[in-house]
């Protein structure tokens, strides 16, 4: 008995080491999986780029984030289990039966600081650095608990299948875009971007998004030529007219025909001019017809960044928008797809903006009816739904559900919404202030 003290010792001193490795790989498990999951994925490209190979690596584990994980959380649990079942035995030993509340209650403490809140602080601190370090012995736990892991996977997708859920491995949490959008609003908010720059680029991101009916010139607005009229018309038309592209039509505006640039009408006029003997009969057999352009019809439903795409590509900068059954809807050009983007953009020729949002000093925003629903929302970073309707007339009208006379006042979606202007049964000026202002 006089050797049992020694050897118990020696017993409880190997046990307590053993306790102590072990919270240190939890604290490495637990470490890992949130530096590799918090880690942008931009920034660890970045750096592999560079030569970084742990970067790489970490990149390469990160691509199954399924298998990362459940392999991570397999060894956690290993060791946490592991941990407590050797605390629980060497404080039994120490103190009897009360042994197993204190061995709960002093694991929990230690599992809880230095495993959990400790190594996942300095994660998500250090969180590209940290990934990169641990990317290696990670990849090595990976490829030992792949067996296991995907038993546990396969086990988990036949529980989940049985209530309705399928789980897509390729799936990811938030999408590239998704994510993109977030960081750019959440950087506005706190005051790192400008507002300038987060509408341009959440503009380029949406332009797959939404289509050419939302942003084209409606037919109401589209000036044309009529391919009767006599050539000096003509002539006045377009050198009076702000647009450079003008489309031509024979008998009904519905009826295009073609799509007369400024320049080539004026080349077409100057060389018959210069051609003929007489100036007085020079354009006696002038036809409109055989300067145009062909038309180019787009289908109202063609996403932007195809319609910009397509546009690139045919070396054109118009085209004129038609539904299902063929109708004219309106025009559309590279200019208003760019607009998108960048934000109006207007030359010496341009007349004066008709959209213009003008506070007022009691704090009322007079807007133009025609003004689309998302460029007031760019204008004064609101959040007014373009889902029903694309300008702002068209939302009042639909939540009105008729066409509202002058000084009706409405209040949804936390603005009030004031009809001063209306013609015919448009409506052409709206006084709007949030409620909460």
């Amino acid at each position: 008995m006089e050797n049992a003290t020694p050897v118990m010792d020696a017993a409880l001193w190997i046990t307590a080491g053993a306790i102590l490795l072990l919270l240190v790989l939890s604290a490495f498990f637990s470490g890992s999986e949130t530096a590799l999951t918090a880690a942008s994925r931009g920034k660890l490209r970045a750096q592999a780029d560079k030569g970084s190979s742990g970067a790489a690596r970490a990149l390469k584990i990160t691509e199954d984030n399924e298998r990362l994980i459940g392999s991570v959380l397999l060894g956690n649990n290993l060791v946490n289990i592991l941990a407590t079942s050797l605390a629980t035995a060497l404080f039994t030993a120490l103190f009897g039966d009360s042994g197993v509340a204190l061995a709960t209650l002093i694991m929990t403490l230690l599992v809880l600081i230095f495993a959990e809140v400790l190594p996942k602080t300095y994660a998500i601190t250090n969180a590209e650095s940290a990934a990169a370090k641990v990317a290696t012995p990670i990849a090595i736990i990976i490829t030992v608990f792949s067996p296991v892991v995907y038993a546990v996977r396969a086990l988990v997708r036949g529980v989940l299948r049985v209530f309705g859920v399928r789980a897509d491995p390729d799936s990811q949490i938030l999408a590239v875009r998704e994510e993109i959008a977030g960081a750019l609003n959440l950087g506005h908010s706190e005051g790192v971007v400008e507002k300038e720059d987060r509408d341009r680029i959440l503009g380029a991101l949406d332009l797959s998004d939404r289509t050419v009916e939302e942003v084209m010139l409606h037919r109401s607005g589209i000036e044309m030529i009529n391919a009767e009229t006599e050539p000096g018309e003509l002539l006045k038309q377009c050198l009076e007219s702000s647009h450079t592209r003008l489309p031509v039509y024979k008998g009904d505006p519905e009826n295009i025909i073609g799509v007369i640039h400024a320049k080539d009408l004026l080349r077409a006029m100057y060389k018959r001019l210069e051609d003929a003997s007489d100036a007085a009969t020079a354009f006696a057999e002038f036809q409109i017809d055989d300067v145009a352009m062909k038309p180019y019809f787009v289908p109202d439903t063609t996403s932007l960044d195809d319609q910009m795409r397509q546009f690139l590509r045919m070396r054109t900068h118009f085209a004129l928008v038609v539904d299902e059954y063929g109708a004219l809807q309106g025009l559309i050009t590279l200019e208003d797809i760019l607009e998108e983007i960048v934000g109006e953009i207007t030359d010496e020729f341009d007349p004066a903006a008709e959209h213009d949002v003008k506070r007022q000093p009691d704090g009322h925003y007079l807007v133009d009816g025609a003004m689309t629903i998302r460029d007031l929302n760019r204008a004064t970073d609101w959040q007014l739904p373009d889902d029903e309707a694309n300008t702002v007339a068209g939302l009042v009208i639909h939540e009105a559900q008729t066409i509202p006379t002058v000084g009706q006042v409405f209040s949804f979606h936390g603005f009030r919404f004031e009809v001063i202007g209306r013609k015919e049964n448009r409506l052409t000026k709206l006084r709007i202030r949030p409620l909460s202002g």
